[in-house]
């Protein structure tokens, strides 16, 4: 589970995934697979969510990592440049965005 602390090391990654109603269930299958099976695995990962909109045209993930160079290795693995092609074929675009915890309420 993730854990969002102002004094917590872990990088966190933000990622926002533009699609439509008809291919946000691939989108959400392909995410969910891509955790499971490799995401989750990686060396440094701490922990991850997965939200949509009601519109279900915007899907966001949450992850966190012990490390940038964590996460960039997995992204960077033929793995995941694989699966993040076929994501990208299916989502009008997608972005992440590395980001730090500044104030938790």
């Amino acid at each position: 589970m993730p854990t969002i602390d102002t004094g917590s090391s872990h990088q966190t990654i933000i990622t926002t995934f533009e699609v439509t109603p008809g291919t946000c269930d691939d989108v959400l299958d392909a995410l969910r697979s891509a955790y499971a099976e490799v995401i989750s695995k990686s060396a440094g990962f701490v922990a991850g969510a997965i939200h949509v909109n009601d519109a279900r045209t915007r899907i966001s993930t949450y992850s966190q990592w012990t490390r940038r160079e964590d996460y960039q290795a997995m992204l960077r693995s033929d793995e995941m440049r694989v699966r993040n092609r076929a994501i990208h074929d299916l989502a009008r675009n997608f972005e992440p965005v590395m980001v730090e915890v500044v104030e938790v309420y």
